[in-house]
């Protein structure tokens, strides 16, 4: 009961630290509504020094949190990717902040038109646990390229995390411009109800519908970046060692725990065997063992390791062939480590195959022509990924027309979300809205047209009382 009171008065104290930081944000936003571009220059190279400065502690923090996740990955998903998200976006501001202009029609001149393109006020970016420091970083350079300011609600499951990023802002933004809140769920339920100027959630597709209400209440705009099942499909002529090391690598980062890791594989049903083999061989080259492997990381914690249990159990008992890749044949007990797992004979009411995955199991399902593969996934929710193995150009371009997902690579997985110059965001269930790059920009600004008179006006023709001969000769000229 002790326990109970205080873990609500500690909760109740961040929601109030919360609601305190916000009307601080929206203050400080009414002083200083336009940064100009050599501001916001500064406050991108400012996060730059930072990262580097605490990447190490970066690195370890998020090894802690997960029990273990590979340093190696940390570097190439995380610390890589922010800093080349922060060099693309410095050299680039300047650009996206010009004014764009545009036509003004002949009845309306003299006159000029332009849009200008003006900083929202203050975004709130929710952070899953997954990727704690490029899923808060990457939308942060958005806000902060924009002009914005922005608070940042990290998971709950990443505290060193967040404790380290909450260190390294603090160093270089006072927090009524850049904000790190912390704490459980009844924190998060409190963030998604405050009235941003624009709210980007990554997580889970169940918990955006939550985000996306609490948000209307505000008619806060929102970007969802969630999930979904990311297909793989094999061609009828890929060489399976191509496919396999592009996939194998795919669903190996992180141990599957990423939003557009293949989620199932979609095969002929002649090749199923070979890709079997091939993804064994594979995933056995890359992680030759398991338990003392600090390229393979964990699942984070109990929770997700368990429900990744229990749908193999769920699967295996409803007539799946599940095939672990344990080359070392290590006894796993005692750890949260899950060895990739391949599931054959998977069906549809196994719970495997009905929810986004998250973790290092990958079902094989086998199709008997490429139309009957593109039903079976245009009949289910739209994914965040799609991933087309085949070196046919005529197939790939029907691929690219006749399906629908967030991103697609041909030829290769993950790899589109590491490219700035492209946006990112999902479709229907898979989310709504884009962040990187210039799309990144426009969704975080206001686009603003303006209409510009000076001295003369050459609109007094069509003012009352009409019926005069120039409204009439007018009237003639856009009727012709």
């Amino acid at each position: 009961m002790v326990a109970d009171i205080a873990y609500m008065q500690e909760q109740q104290h961040s929601i109030s630290r919360m609601n305190d930081l916000f009307e601080a944000q929206r203050a400080a936003f009414r002083k200083a509504p336009m940064p100009s571009a050599d501001e916001r220059i500064q406050h991108l190279q400012a996060l730059k020094h930072g990262v580097l400065k605490h990447q190490q502690a970066l690195i370890d923090a998020i090894g802690e949190d997960f029990g273990r996740r590979s340093a190696d990955e940390t570097r190439l998903a995380e610390i890589m990717p922010s800093l080349e998200g922060i060099h693309y976006a410095s050299k680039r501001v300047k650009g996206w902040m010009k004014p764009s202009r545009r036509k003004v029609g002949l009845a309306f001149q003299p006159a000029k038109a332009q849009v200008i393109y003006q900083p929202l006020g203050v975004v709130g970016i929710i952070v899953p646990w997954n990727y704690p420091l490029f899923l808060a970083i990457g939308p942060l350079i958005t806000a902060l390229s924009a002009g914005n300011r922005a608070m940042i609600k990290m998971s709950e499951s990443t505290p060193r995390t967040a404790e380290v990023l909450e260190q390294l802002l603090g160093e270089i933004f006072p927090e009524d411009h850049v904000a790190v809140v912390t704490g459980e769920a009844e924190v998060g339920v409190a963030f998604s109800k405050l009235a941003f100027d624009h709210l980007l959630f990554t997580g889970a597709t169940s918990i955006g519908r939550h985000v996306m209400r609490a948000a209307a209440d505000n008619l806060t705009p929102v970007t969802l970046e969630l999930g979904g099942k990311s297909p793989a499909i094999i061609s009828a002529d890929v060489p399976l060692n191509d496919a396999a090391e592009r996939i194998a690598f795919g669903k190996g980062v992180n141990a599957g725990q990423t939003c557009v890791a293949p989620d199932y594989i979609l095969c002929p049903r002649s090749r199923i065997e070979d890709l079997t083999q091939a993804l064994h061989q594979q995933f056995a080259q890359m992680y030759p063992c398991l338990r003392d492997n600090a390229d393979f990381t964990q699942v984070i914690n109990p929770r997700q390791y368990q429900r990744l249990q229990s749908y193999l159990t769920d699967a295996e008992e409803k007539g799946a062939r599940i095939l672990p890749v344990n080359p070392a044949n290590e006894d796993l007990s005692g750890t949260r480590i899950i060895a990739p797992t391949l599931l054959l004979d998977v069906t549809d009411d196994m719970k495997v195959m009905q929810d986004e995955i998250f973790g290092p199991l990958l079902p094989i399902l086998p199709y008997d022509n490429l139309d009957a593969a593109l039903d079976y996934i245009a009949e289910r929710p739209r994914p965040l990924a799609l991933y087309y193995f085949g070196y046919d150009k005529a197939e790939q371009q029907r691929l690219m027309d006749q399906t629908h997902a967030g991103g697609m690579c041909i030829n290769d997985a993950l790899l589109h979300v590491a490219q700035d110059d492209m946006p990112f965001g999902g479709i229907g269930a898979s989310g709504m809205g884009h962040y990187h790059g210039h799309e990144g920009f426009l969704t975080m600004s206001k686009a603003k047209g303006v209409y510009i008179k000076q001295r003369y006006n050459g609109a007094k023709p069509i003012y009352p009382p009409y019926g005069g001969k120039l409204l009439n000769l007018v009237y003639k000229f856009f009727l012709r």
